[in-house]
């Protein structure tokens, strides 16, 4: 039977709530700023509705969030972000991984943990932990937190040692139990996959593991772009892709928002795995079919890395 998992990201939900000279005196009047100036123009919350609408049309068998709900990690902004996280579906349909803007400052990280758990466990738990791993069907899906706070007009992510650590033994648990291992992470994670400043720094770690280990598939977002890149593992390549974000209106076929459906046959490192993207049309035509995303490491990668998401 086939499995069915969506992807989306980086819904940036606004407008802003009321924020205090308090809140907005740390690296939030950067992002504060930038928002004000254009990017609410470009996160469109009508938009974000109709792509969460059109993917629930089509009754994924899971949902993968990869992040950045938030745009500056205010207090209120939690509150609005776990409302709409809720009305994408359940914490059983859903997991999540947190973004840069979810990380914002270093007043998030519990709110955060806080926040998210339910959707980053099957087990009731009152704190998110990273990395985890849930099982669907054939599926192990295992989540990475590489948001992490920064200094002014950075968006860099980090996974750390530790993580990286058990990442690893996931990997190797799902590979034994006979799982398809899908990775869910914000950043793209591997060099160069995002331009200095708001790139993983430790790519160059997770590559080495997906190397040694394997994995069946990485999703992420932050580029908000549609992105294809191939990842080296130990039995071949390994598809890596960027979705766009869930709420933009402007731009190119590869930045407006869009959704990604893929279609997983099979168990194991021997699944046969297919992609087909969702999302606005040219010219304002709505919501409707983008066509399928090509999976074959030997035509190459596709993609951009001008990526413009807001520090």
């Amino acid at each position: 039977m086939t499995f069915h998992l969506a992807h989306l990201s980086d819904a940036h939900i606004g407008p802003l709530p009321v924020a205090t000279y308090r809140e907005l005196f740390s690296k939030r009047i950067t992002g504060f700023t930038n928002w004000n100036r254009h990017r609410s123009r470009i996160h469109n919350m009508p938009m974000l509705g109709s792509i969460v609408a059109d993917l629930k049309a089509h009754h994924p068998d899971h949902i993968a969030m990869t992040g950045d709900i938030l745009n500056l990690g205010l207090a209120a902004e939690f509150v609005t972000a776990r409302r709409w996280l809720d009305s994408v579906g359940t914490p059983d349909e859903v997991s999540f991984t947190p973004g840069n803007h979810d990380a914002y400052t270093p007043a998030c990280t519990r709110l955060l943990r806080h926040t998210f758990a339910p959707f980053t466990s099957d087990q009731p738990v009152l704190e998110a932990h990273f990395p985890y791993m849930r099982r669907r069907g054939p599926v192990a899906l295992i989540g990475l937190a590489s948001g992490v706070p920064t200094a002014p007009f950075l968006a860099t992510g980090t996974v750390g040692q530790r993580q990286a650590r058990e990442f690893e033994a996931l990997l190797l648990a799902a590979r034994e139990a006979g799982l398809v291992r899908v990775v869910l992470i914000h950043h793209p994670p591997w060099r160069r996959g995002a331009k200095p400043g708001r790139h993983l720094t430790d790519a160059g770690r997770i590559e080495a593991i997906i190397a040694r280990s394997g994995a069946e598939l990485v999703l992420h977002g932050h580029n908000h772009r549609q992105q294809v890149h191939f990842m080296a593992g130990p039995r071949g390549p390994v598809p890596c892709i960027g979705v766009a974000s869930a709420s933009a209106i402007p731009g190119s076929a590869s930045h407006r928002a869009a959704w990604h459906m893929f279609a997983i046959d099979g168990t194991g490192s021997d699944a046969r795995i297919t992609a087909h993207a969702r999302g606005l049309m040219a010219h304002g035509a709505g919501i409707g079919d983008l066509g399928p995303i090509d999976l074959d490491p030997s035509r190459g990668e596709t993609g951009v890395l001008q990526a413009d998401g807001m520090i």
